[in-house]
């Protein structure tokens, strides 16, 4: 038995946030109702056709869900909803702002019909406050946010590579909907959980934000190094490849040095001796480090860096990332069913071993619509009609 089997969530969801949320609770055994525009679905859906005709975010985010079409603003859909609502424990969102309380779905115009049920909103800027109304894409609460501040080069300020904020949000919306889980099975009642993509982004900036307190400098951008601890960053190998390393102390320092500089000298060199003094004269450490692997193959450079016990990686691809020998060592690849066939798919991490993730088929645009309506009490000449008006 998975730990939410038997849990109902309805979810009015779009493009990443959402989706991630609910794809994770159908992962726990949940039953996910995935309420999609008619014809057109999520807008995800659309965003690329690189999973074999399907999107690559899609994919991702929407498996073991149910797909059901249906127009919100048709006169049907207020009665479907509802019906659909009796039995949910969950319900989340992430409709443009304020979308959600105009059709009635606000947790105050539910909760006093449906006491037991959690209403998560998820949003860029939260249910108040003057930024309420305002549009926010992952790109924008980025920006907003202060990441694009200390990400990039000292010359160019650069968006991290995949959608930080929508994950910041969905997983903040995830844990949160476990915890109001919890506490509904103490308490027996229902509660709003209000998300806010630029506050889940704001938490994760706390580090810059305490180093930038009273007005201080913040950190600077360092591309793909860190900011204030040196060296730590990548480094550019005799082969072309580069190799990432990281050390941390006074220690490691003089280990580096001794064991893959072979050059113990520079440890108590006045230019290095501290982190701060390291940091102040990177380009001139960047070009002795650089020196000495010019010599060395990145892969004979790793050897040494795990001889000394030095923190390395290398700069994988995501190609590399496809063929990574921890992930196939530790068996993390199963397969997942979308209407293009089988794909790949990677397991979610730290899930306990006493039961199997729910690992069911990404769904196609209303695949689910006729079951799920018939399963609330309609015939098929009313299933019928529906279509026919395009309310689903």
């Amino acid at each position: 038995m998975r730990p939410l089997d038997g849990i109902t969530v309805i979810t009015l969801e779009h493009a990443i946030a959402a989706p991630f949320c609910t794809r994770q609770l159908a992962d726990l055994g949940a039953r996910v109702i995935k309420i999609e525009r008619p014809g057109v679905g999520d807008f995800a859906r659309a965003y690329d056709e690189r999973v074999r005709g399907l999107a690559s975010h899609f994919v991702w985010t929407n498996r073991s869900k149910e797909s059901l079409t249906l127009d919100v603003k048709h006169e049907e859909a207020v009665p479907i909803l509802r019906q659909l609502l009796e039995k949910a424990d969950v319900l989340v969102q992430n409709l443009a702002p304020g979308a959600a309380a105009r059709l009635g779905l606000s947790y105050e115009a539910l909760k006093a019909e449906y006491p037991g049920l959690i209403v998560c909103d998820i949003s860029g800027y939260g249910a108040d406050g003057p930024y309420r109304d305002k549009k926010a894409y992952d790109l924008l609460i980025q920006s907003e946010s202060g990441f694009l501040s200390i990400t990039g080069s000292p010359d160019e300020p650069a968006k991290a590579g995949c959608s930080v904020a929508d994950i910041a949000a969905g997983m903040y919306a995830y844990t949160n909907i476990l915890a109001a889980l919890i506490q509904r099975g103490k308490t027996g009642q229902g509660c709003n959980i209000d998300v806010s993509m630029l506050e889940s982004m704001a938490e994760w900036m706390s580090y810059p934000l305490y180093y930038a307190m009273d007005g201080a400098e913040p950190p600077p951008r360092a591309a793909a190094s860190h900011a204030t601890i040196y060296p730590y960053g990548p480094f550019p190998a005799g082969d072309g490849k580069v190799v990432m390393l990281g050390l941390q102390n006074e220690r490691e320092w003089t280990v580096f040095c001794s064991k893959v500089l072979q050059q113990p000298g520079l440890a108590t060199d006045a230019r290095f001796r501290t982190n701060a003094l390291r940091s102040a004269s990177r380009k001139e450490l960047y070009a002795l480090i650089v020196g000495v692997f010019a010599g060395l193959t990145a892969e004979q450079v790793i050897e040494r860096l795990e001889e000394a016990q030095i923190a390395n990686a290398h700069m994988n691809t995501m190609h590399d990332l496809w063929e990574h020998a921890q992930l196939k060592a530790r068996h993390r690849w199963t397969e997942v069913a979308t209407p293009a066939g089988p794909v790949p798919a990677l397991l979610p991490p730290g899930m306990p071993n006493g039961y199997a993730p729910r690992m069911d088929p990404v769904p196609a645009l209303g695949q689910h619509t006729d079951a799920i309506l018939a399963e609330l009490g309609f015939d098929a000449q009313r299933i019928a009609r529906l279509h026919v008006e395009k309310a689903v």
